[in-house]
C-alpha cells in the first residue's frame, strides 16, 4: 500500500525536503555569512565618522584613552567600513580577514580596562555595552569560518563517511 500518507513515502518526501534545503544552505550560507558580516562592520564603522551617531563611541574614548579619540574614532571607522567592503564584495579576503582578526582584540578591551561599563555582577551580569563586546564571539566565529574558505574550502551538505 503505497498511498500520499504511507510512512516510507512520507520519510522518502522529508528526506528529499531535507536534502534541497541542506544543499541551499551549503550552496549560499557561505555567501550569506560575508555578505552579512561586511553589513555589520561596514555599518558600525560608517556610524562611528558621525560624532555622537555610534553607541560604541563613548566606550571607545573611554577605553582607548592612551591615543587622541578625535584621531583614533575615524581611523577604526575607516578601518571598519574597510573590513565590510572586502568581506562585502568578497575580494582581498586573506587581508580583509587580518584586519578584522587584529582590530578583534581590541574591541574586547573594556572588559579589563572599563569593568565598570561592561559588568553589573562579575562575572555573568553583563550591561548593554558588555552584550555588545560579548556578541563579537560570534563575528570571530563567522571571520573563523570564512578564513576556512580562502583556499577553495567549502561546505558540504552530505560529507562522505569517512570519519573526517
Amino acid at each position: 500500500m503505497n498511498n500520499l500518507f504511507d510512512r516510507a513515502t512520507l520519510e522518502e518526501r522529508f528526506d528529499r525536503l531535507d536534502r534541497a534545503i541542506t544543499g541551499w544552505m551549503a550552496r549560499y550560507g557561505l555567501v550569506i555569512l560575508r555578505i552579512g558580516l561586511g553589513i555589520v562592520f561596514f555599518w558600525f564603522g560608517a556610524l562611528k565618522l558621525v560624532p555622537g551617531l555610534s553607541p560604541a563611541e563613548d566606550l571607545v574614548r573611554a577605553t582607548v584613552y592612551f591615543i587622541d579619540p578625535d584621531i583614533f574614532l575615524p581611523v577604526l571607522a575607516v578601518w571598519e567600513m574597510a573590513i565590510g567592503l572586502g568581506l562585502i564584495a568578497g575580494k582581498f579576503m586573506r587581508l580583509t580577514l587580518l584586519l578584522l582578526f587584529l582590530q578583534m582584540p581590541g574591541t574586547a578591551l573594556p572588559l579589563v580596562l572599563k569593568p565598570d561599563a561592561v559588568w553589573t555582577t562579575f562575572p555573568f551580569g553583563l550591561t548593554l555595552e558588555g552584550q555588545y563586546i560579548v556578541k563579537n564571539l560570534v563575528l570571530i566565529g563567522a571571520g573563523l569560518v570564512l578564513g576556512g574558505t580562502v583556499r577553495g574550502g567549502r561546505i558540504e551538505p552530505e560529507p562522505d563517511a569517512k570519519g573526517d
